[in-house]
């Protein structure tokens, strides 16, 4: 009887149909209540909301040290900063196995750590490496008395500015979890789980802000602090990230450091700056510097697209040593001609606008080497939508891995660039449809060229810990090769390979006839090519 009287209303139910009203009116209720579930949930990350990207360096660094007044002061790290015993050594080595282990053996890991996000343990150096140095850069920038120019005229402040890529890195690393965002990288607290350590030491600070025999001796602590840990003494180095990115940065002993993974603003191939053997892409890691002038945006990008009527533009130092001479030949080659500015720049506010104003109304901007291979006004021109005109043979740039920078540039090589005529009749000679797409392809680039607190996913970290990643393999495969190998064996694969060496191998693998072999020096092989042909 029951379950009649259930069939029976079910189908009286059945049978009436709901008003209009009411279900407009359940409608709206069942909206309210989704909309106050998703708006009364805490946000897991509610700092990245309500603090905008600082790309400041002086403000992101005032700001950074106004919430880190008095960090806390060790004068050692968690290891012993004395010399590491073979027990202590042994003991993180067998850590660090431990852990990797454990990541081979689960299938729901990637094995190596070349799937982020990749490990870093950083480094608690004394304050004299560190904090000191910031807040010295910022109190000599903040007081007007102090000098701001080196020996050749160069501005001291803007120098250590454009290379300050070791800050952004650092800062973004030791930040709390809650305001990061980039997630392809994590900081670790213990030494075991890390794939890699950063060393949190300002070289071009110190370089530029102390006294010469002061900041030599700061360079020698810092070297025996560091290669006295026993992480150091482990790997010899060789997954540990060094930052030195201006090429005067930690000059005098960094030799002794050559096997870690060095933050370079290029590769000097002229032995001015690094010695053989000391950097190569294999290795090293290029960074691009930081912009001198502001980023022109989609909104500046538009509002400039009818105001570009000059057609190639330089403002910067006209004579630069080494292959940066090229400069003052290509003043000689260009000056006078018509939509053609190349002009000597000038330090302070003044000239940085004068420099941005110029690159904003400019459809090309010369890029020419310096005193060494690379320029700060390549990435000027990039942030500021002027298709950089590349004249640096021996370049070496910033992502290239990641990035194609035909689609946004001209590579022009030295021999074209100075026959009469050649470079503005080529420049003319561009398609309007081939200026708006490298136009379009520097609006899309120029994000991986701005460094930022917090650190922006796809920016110049982001991108730098991408390329640091696919290097972990092979890091790896040294350490543990270093590990059982014995000493002076096995040199055709080991990192000192000598130029008698590789002379040896060319004659194994082409025979020693082979009139078509170029030799060593017109080669450039150095001991990553070695690897390659082993």
């Amino acid at each position: 009887m029951g379950r009649c009287r259930s069939l029976q209303l079910r189908s009286s139910m059945a049978g009436k149909q709901f008003s209009p009203i009411l279900i407009f009116f359940l409608s709206i209720l069942t909206l309210s209540f989704i909309f106050i579930f998703i708006f009364s949930s805490p946000n897991p990350n509610p700092n990245l909301s309500s603090s905008p990207a600082e790309y400041s360096f002086v403000s992101s660094l005032d700001h950074f040290l106004t919430l880190n007044p008095n960090p806390l002061r060790s004068s050692v790290d968690t290891v012993l900063s004395s010399s590491a015993s073979a027990s202590a050594i042994e003991k993180l080595d067998n850590s660090i196995w431990n852990t990797e282990h454990s990541r081979i053996s689960d299938l729901n890991q990637a094995y190596p750590a070349m799937a982020m996000p990749i490990r870093v343990y950083v480094y608690q150096m004394p304050h004299k490496f560190t904090y000191d140095l910031l807040s010295l850069f910022l109190n000599t920038y903040k007081d007007a008395s102090t000098s701001n120019l080196t020996s050749n005229g160069s501005p001291v402040h803007r120098l250590i500015l454009q290379h300050s890529v070791d800050y952004w890195l650092w800062a973004d690393l030791i930040a709390p979890e809650s305001r990061r965002r980039l997630r392809n990288v994590v900081r670790v607290e213990n030494q075991q789980d890390a794939d890699l350590f950063y060393i949190p030491f300002f070289t071009t600070i110190s370089f530029f802000l102390l006294e010469k025999q002061d900041c030599k001796a700061l360079y020698r602590e810092a070297l025996k602090w560091v290669t006295d840990q026993p992480a150091w003494k482990r790997s010899g180095g060789r997954d540990h990230i060094l930052p030195v990115h201006h090429p005067w940065s930690f000059k005098t002993v960094r030799k002794f450091m050559k096997t870690a993974i060095w933050l370079l603003p290029d590769m000097d191939s002229t032995g001015n700056w690094y010695k053989p053997g000391q950097v190569y892409l294999e290795k090293d890691v290029i960074l691009p510097y930081v912009a001198n002038v502001e980023f022109c945006d989609a909104k500046c990008l538009r509002e400039n697209e009818s105001k570009r009527s000059m057609l190639l533009f330089f403002r910067g130092r006209l004579k630069r040593n080494a292959g940066g001479k090229i400069r003052s030949q290509l003043v000689a080659e260009l000056s006078g001609a018509d939509d053609v500015v190349m002009e000597e720049g000038t330090a302070g506010e003044a000239g940085k606008a004068a420099a941005e104003n110029g690159m904003r109304r400019s459809i090309f901007c010369l890029s020419p080497a310096g005193d060494t291979p690379s320029s700060a006004r390549l990435f000027d021109a990039i942030v500021s939508g002027c298709i950089p005109v590349i004249v640096s043979d021996e370049l070496e740039l910033p992502f290239e891995g990641i990035l194609d920078y035909r689609k946004m540039a001209l590579f022009i090589s030295s021999s074209d660039a100075l026959k009469p005529g050649w470079l503005l009749s080529h420049l003319r000679g561009l398609s309007a449809s081939d200026i708006k797409s490298k136009q379009d392809y520097l609006a899309k680039y120029s994000r991986h060229f701005l460094y930022s607190s917090p650190a922006q996913p796809l920016g110049p970290e982001d991108f730098a810990w991408r390329m640091i990643g696919g290097k972990l393999l092979n890091i790896k495969l040294h350490i543990r090769r270093m590990q059982r190998v014995v000493p002076e064996s096995r040199s055709l694969c080991s990192l000192s390979t000598s130029v008698k060496d590789v002379e040896l191998l060319k004659t194994i693998i082409m025979g020693p006839t082979n009139a078509n072999i170029p030799s060593v020096d017109a080669l450039n092989l150095g001991a990553a090519t070695v690897m390659i042909f082993y």
